[in-house]
């Protein structure tokens, strides 16, 4: 990632709230911390930014990309992905499902397969936390299902609640699994299409003891993206019988769990 792509990615991270962190900083750019000093240090003598305690802050009068209410988040509309290669997505969130304990506490990011283990979920009795509004209406049905969201903006092209980098937004709530999904996978690791679904993500994963990842076989190409973890990050990753090769070669070796649903 060249050094004016880093510099756009860290001024839209700050966002509305005007802040981020540079925990926030390290988990969504692909570089060192000694390169994102100096990218900060640019930004800062440039006058864009001002470094402060925890992280960096926007300079009196710069201007930052806004994140209003209802901003559309780069990617595919929730309503067209969910359409995409549906079948296999259905067999993902089955063989996700299987994976959860009665009475446990799990986290669904938002994402048109994690929303295909929802049917598979009643009368497990789970703790649920996710930032989707379909997830939340799919497991409404389901009385013995506790639902918790977090805080910010709802997103409704994606129908997703999300907050700006730096921002606490999570309930006080640690789960063994995490279930998510990805626009791309590959070599460098697992990619969004946004900066803002990233802070969100590397939220949910530092309070997850198991990372488990859900992805279509479309989803490993040379596509580029922001990237939300390394495959070291991840526990298990459950796709389809689509997955090239060499692909499944890359995640085995790199010590995921692979499981092919059918």
């Amino acid at each position: 990632m060249h050094a004016a792509e880093r510099e756009r990615l860290i001024v839209e991270a700050i966002g509305p709230t005007g802040f981020v962190s540079y925990r926030d900083l390290e988990a969504m750019l692909d570089a060192s911390p000694a390169t994102i000093r100096r990218d900060l240090s640019r930004l800062e003598s440039e006058g864009r930014i001002v470094r402060v305690h925890g992280g960096a802050r926007l300079a009196d009068g710069a201007e930052a990309p806004a994140r209003p209410v209802g901003f559309h988040l780069s990617g595919t509309p929730f309503e067209q992905a969910i359409t995409e290669n549906l079948a296999a997505k259905q067999a993902i969130g089955r063989a996700a499902a299987a994976l959860c304990q009665p009475g446990e506490g799990i986290m669904l990011d938002g994402g048109t397969t994690t929303l295909q283990m929802c049917p598979h979920l009643a009368g497990l009795d789970l703790q649920v936390l996710t930032n989707s509004l379909y997830i939340v209406n799919a497991l409404l049905p389901q009385p013995g299902t506790r639902i918790l969201v977090p805080s910010g903006a709802v997103f409704r092209e994606q129908n997703i609640i999300l907050a700006a980098a730096g921002e606490e937004s999570m309930p006080r709530f640690h789960a063994p699994k995490l279930f998510m999904g990805a626009a791309s996978v590959g070599a460098a690791g697992v990619m969004q299409a946004d900066v803002v679904l990233v802070a969100a993500e590397r939220r949910l994963i530092d309070r997850a003891e198991q990372v488990i990842l859900l992805v279509d076989s479309s989803k490993f190409t040379t596509r580029s993206g922001t990237i939300v973890c390394g495959l070291d990050e991840v526990d298990t990753l459950i796709t389809d019988a689509g997955i090239p090769a060499a692909a499944a070669a890359a995640i085995r070796d790199a010590g995921v769990q692979l499981v092919i649903a059918e």
